[in-house]
């Protein structure tokens, strides 16, 4: 009897059994994202200016942080929120990794923004609403920057790591996945988190999978017992906002945690990363 090939076969262990670690190099030193490892990225939802931007990396960078977060390009439900400073945020983000020596990662919405990010940042973010932008993922499939891959928001497990075939089959293996929470019928929460697509993800897939505790629940207070859920799942990392003001954020302050609750949650999942075997400074 001849076993059928599952169609992702290219993220598939059924082709790659060895799992994956993507080696993100920044400005002073290289980040190992995948199996063994437990990485953190972090930062506002969005980049606002740059002192309060340059400030909270530095202090991202002495607490924990492997890699900054932030959002130039913002895709928002309302046409008249927040959408982002673009090419001069940046800037911003290109000085903060020379202050920090910390890689950076946003996300891309647009073929047409691949000009000037490809080559200014360290890895690409596709969002949720650009999962089966089928487009972009073969124009990223082409380029030599790591993709972060966050999982649609109504797409099972089966679509998300076929859009990450898409990204494969076009020559970039450097993918990483990010369960980001799903739309159920549940409204306390933001979204429905799938702690258990780690643990299938991992049995599937050689790829890296991340979990975001901050989108996926859109509640600061649940930021912290997921990210630990996440980990104790075997997920090879978490990525969190955090903003100096939640309460003034243009983007997002309900999720993004306090300085305060950053410490609190790496020290947290440091201990959970040491039962997994993985090593929380990648550095």
């Amino acid at each position: 009897m001849v076993k059928e090939m599952k169609p992702f076969r290219l993220a598939s262990r059924e082709t790659k059994n060895e799992d994956t670690i993507v080696r993100v190099t920044g400005p002073r030193e290289s980040i190992n994202i995948g199996e063994g490892y437990c990485t953190v990225i972090a930062g506002p939802c969005a980049v606002e200016n740059r002192d309060d931007y340059v400030t909270l990396a530095q202090f991202l960078a002495k607490s924990g942080a492997h890699l900054l977060r932030g959002g130039l390009f913002k895709p928002r439900t309302s046409p008249y929120s927040f959408r982002g400073l673009g090419k001069e945020g940046l800037e911003i983000m290109k000085d903060a990794r020379a202050a920090t020596g910390l890689p950076i990662i946003t996300e891309v919405m647009d073929v047409r923004d691949l000009d000037h990010l490809v080559g200014e940042v360290d890895i690409l973010q596709v969002g949720s609403r650009n999962m089966q932008n089928y487009a972009l993922l073969d124009e990223l499939g082409q380029v030599g920057t790591p993709i972060l891959l966050k999982r649609g928001f109504s797409a099972t497990i089966e679509e998300w790591l076929l859009a990450a075939e898409y990204i494969l089959a076009q020559g970039n293996p450097q993918v990483i996945l990010c369960e980001r929470g799903i739309r159920t019928f549940e409204p306390y929460t933001r979204n429905t988190v799938d702690i258990g697509a780690v643990a299938l993800i991992k049995k599937l897939s050689h790829l890296p999978v991340l979990v975001d505790p901050s989108h996926a629940t859109g509640k600061w207070d649940m930021v912290i017992p997921v990210a630990k859920a996440a980990v104790a799942a075997g997920a090879d990392g978490v990525m969190v906002e955090v903003h100096q003001d939640p309460d003034q954020a243009l983007s997002d302050g309900k999720q993004s945690l306090t300085r305060d609750n950053f410490i609190k949650m790496v020290d947290q999942i440091s201990r959970l990363a040491d039962l997994e075997n993985k090593k929380i400074n990648t550095r």
